[in-house]
């Protein structure tokens, strides 16, 4: 279908304006909305961020006041038409006059998916669809996720050197990522919930995992560890920090001695039958706690365990131009692995960015 450049321009503009919530609504969507007059000038613009509680709709009308009449509304997610913590933004495009309103996609939520389109429609306010659409669902795609699989979006992430090694040698902690690359990193950190290592990973390299970008979120990325052997120490920056900063277990150990330590030092600990190795309840847990996305880090066996277990929704790797080689540096994914071509992991949507001497790869799984 063909489409008007003015509508695709404003789309976009709605789009950008819903990026600038990134951290700060989780786990609702990134919304963004544009009002444009009868005569074709923007009149209102807003961005919806979870603490202000206003919506994008909502903040865009205000601005545009009674200009907002006659005129057409440019929204990056399907408006709601439901009674929630605000009235719905169904009901204040139509009361404030609305004649158009142009949305790419339909919200996955089922209390909002198709409701609001059809409200709209039924008061007599034209609806297009389907502009920018491909965009609009990457941008909440860690939202689409979250109502579709029922699950947080599990984004994979590693640094690598050319040959495809995450550190020298086994348990040596190996900074690969030159400086851009690295801020690129906690740019990716500052969109999501939660980062995830393996217990290893935390003994080893002894990480702080933080959102160093500098940019306003929320609340504070949670930092996850699987550790069935209880490998991290009470004296570890993860373990001082995590009154600050939640801070997640997730073993099998007995050492109950260690588990109380931990808990003492503000840990939270989550004991199971598998303990980190069950992901599958890992993912449901972090769910419980409105965890909408999780950036795991490594090291090999956690993200050879999430690709064996199909649960990784994007991978990024940051490759150095390094080559490493050797046959006790580790590969950047055990588990498994792939039996056949057939079965390897292939990815689509590709895109490839360099960042300062690193190549950054980002693709979804088939």
């Amino acid at each position: 279908m063909e489409y008007a450049e003015e509508d695709i321009s404003l789309t976009k503009r709605a789009l950008e304006l819903a990026a600038a919530g990134t951290g700060l609504v989780s786990p609702n969507p990134l919304v963004g909305c544009v009002i444009v007059s009868p005569d074709g000038s923007i009149v209102g613009e807003g961005t919806y961020t979870l603490d202000g509680v206003i919506h994008a709709e909502a903040i865009a009308l205000e601005q545009a006041g009674e200009r907002a009449r006659g005129g057409t509304a440019y929204v990056s997610l399907e408006p709601h038409s439901h009674y929630g913590k605000t009235p719905p933004c169904t009901e204040a495009l139509i009361n404030a006059g609305i004649k158009r309103v142009v949305c790419p996609i339909e919200d996955p939520n089922p209390l909002v998916s198709g409701k609001g389109f059809d409200r709209l429609r039924n008061a007599g306010i034209e609806v297009v669809t389907g502009i920018l659409a491909d965009e609009a669902s990457r941008l909440n795609e860690k939202f689409i996720c979250w109502h579709r699989k029922k699950r947080p979006f599990v984004h994979l992430k590693l640094a690598v050197s050319l040959d495809g090694r995450i550190s020298l040698k086994q348990s040596v902690s190996t900074a690969l990522s030159g400086k851009e690359a690295l801020r690129r990193v906690h740019d990716l950190r500052h969109e999501h919930d939660a980062i995830l290592v393996g217990g290893n990973t935390a003994f080893v390299d002894q990480p702080s995992l933080t959102d160093r970008s500098g940019r306003a979120r929320r609340r504070k990325l949670a930092r996850i560890v699987l550790d069935n052997s209880l490998r991290i120490s009470v004296d570890s920056p993860l373990v001082k920090t995590s009154t600050e900063t939640p801070t997640i277990v997730f073993t099998n150990s007995n050492d109950l001695n260690k588990i109380e330590k931990l808990k003492e030092a503000g840990v939270a600990v989550m004991e199971s039958k598998k303990g980190g190795r069950d992901l599958a309840l890992v993912l449901d847990q972090l769910k419980n706690l409105d965890i909408q996305s999780v950036l795991v880090e490594g090291g090999t066996e956690v993200a050879g365990a999430f690709c064996d277990a199909k649960l990784v929704d994007k991978i990024t790797f940051l490759v150095a131009p390094i080559i490493i080689g050797g046959s006790s540096a580790p590969v950047s994914i055990g588990g498994k692995g792939a039996a056949s071509l057939e079965e390897a992991l292939r990815l689509s949507d590709i895109a490839i960015t360099q960042y300062g001497p690193d190549i950054e790869m980002i693709g979804y799984p088939g």
